[in-house]
């Protein structure tokens, strides 16, 4: 009987343990895997700085490979050129725009044109905009390489973007020679 006990008893613990060890089966919420958007979209609203009279509104949302961007930038001149990038900070607060920071470059590459490979440009960097006879640009804009949202070291979200008085060389170190920054608006998630 004494044996027979053991025995039970033996087993029992065995069904335990096996019990806890198993692998969970439940469905469970996965942390976004790094460089996944999260938010479905983002609006910035721009805000003249440099005393200038630009403004605008922005939407972003992620797409294949990256964020689209659409929206109007008014009160510029009409047929002007102009550079346009994401910056680091998530500031406008400054009457120049400069809290808004440099250019956003997690990888630390140098600023180049946004049609140049991967790691030769900021992950800021986009092609310069033209205004219309009316002094208007309609945006659409797809940025790569970036997400919506997230967290990781490429997330655009809460961050600044930054229309400068003047058109980007490309070349120029650190910021392609594009002037001052006349209209600045952070990216902030919406949905």
């Amino acid at each position: 009987m004494r044996s027979f006990r053991l025995l039970v008893a033996s087993t029992l613990a065995t069904a335990i343990l096996a019990a806890c060890s198993a692998p969970e089966t439940r469905t469970q919420q996965e942390a976004p895997a790094a460089g996944t958007s999260t938010a479905k979209e983002a609006v910035a609203n721009l805000a003249a700085a440099s005393a200038s009279l630009v403004s605008g509104k922005l939407t972003f949302m992620p797409m294949a490979g990256g964020v689209h961007i659409t929206g109007t930038i008014g009160g510029l001149a009409p047929g002007s050129t102009h550079a346009f990038h994401v910056h680091e900070k998530g500031d406008c607060s400054a009457v120049d725009a400069s809290s808004a920071g440099p250019h956003f470059n997690p990888a630390a590459a140098p600023h180049g044109r946004s049609s140049s490979a991967p790691n030769q440009h900021h992950a800021g960097d986009m092609d310069n905009v033209v205004a219309d006879r009316d002094g208007v640009v309609q945006v659409n804009v797809h940025l790569a390489g970036v997400t919506l949202g997230g967290g990781a070291a490429n997330d655009i979200a809460n961050r600044a973007i930054v229309v400068h008085a003047s058109p980007d060389d490309y070349t120029s170190q650190p910021a392609g020679n594009a002037g001052a920054r006349v209209a600045c608006g952070v990216i902030k998630v919406t949905k």
